[in-house]
């Protein structure tokens, strides 16, 4: 069975920071690109971040140099770092699995376009 599950969400002020985790279980995650996705409440879905299978980063525009996704292989665990957020960083945030290209992906719209997807934790950031 395939898992992955996040956790290091929670409640945060304004310029704090938090570290997202999510551990994957039940495929070859050293064969897959890993992407952390955003759905705040009422908008859609967006696309924040995909580290290669081979640990290349990419981030979405509005996000580099606040976020740095990484991964570790050997614990089968990919992670967001997240620091001086803001409000309009509030959201569901989700862990994904895919050997698409992160050019293609950053493009999805579902969910359920990634081959595999966790359950979602939520980051709310107010004062």
């Amino acid at each position: 069975e395939v898992r992955l599950v996040e956790s290091g969400g929670g409640f945060v002020q304004p310029g704090g920071s938090l570290r997202l985790s999510c551990a994957a279980s039940g495929f070859a995650f050293a064969d897959y690109g890993m992407t952390w996705v955003r759905q705040a409440p009422g908008k859609g879905l967006e696309w924040v971040s995909t580290i290669s299978n081979r640990g290349t980063p990419t981030y979405g525009d509005s996000l580099k140099g606040r976020f740095t996704i990484s991964r570790d292989n050997a614990e089968d665990t990919v992670f967001l770092q997240m620091n001086s957020l803001k409000p309009e960083d509030t959201a569901e945030y989700y862990c994904a699995a895919d050997k698409t290209p992160w050019w293609l992906l950053r493009q999805y719209e579902r969910l359920d376009q990634f081959e595999y997807v966790g359950q979602g934790i939520l980051v709310t950031v107010s004062s």
